[in-house]
């Protein structure tokens, strides 16, 4: 389990993550939280190259505003 970094807003659906660094998760990576509970899917990268942003499509159900403020990680397979 690799931290990704924490929600830090919603936005058209997606939870917007602020990496702490410029390591992120490759597309289509699957995230989870702090239970070991999936919470979505990496689809897109964006940012600064140094302190990028991810975006996270929620699972079905996960409402993304409810994930600000949750540190996310990436699942390892």
């Amino acid at each position: 389990m690799r931290p990704v970094g924490e929600v830090v807003r919603a936005a058209q659906g997606l939870a917007i993550v602020r990496l702490p660094d410029e390591a992120h998760p490759d597309l289509g990576a699957r995230v989870i939280d702090a239970d070991l509970e999936s919470v979505g899917q990496v689809v897109d990268v964006f940012g600064p190259v140094d302190r990028p942003f991810v975006a996270v499509t929620p699972d079905d159900g996960q409402n993304p505003a409810s994930l600000i403020g949750s540190r996310l990680y990436e699942r390892a397979d």
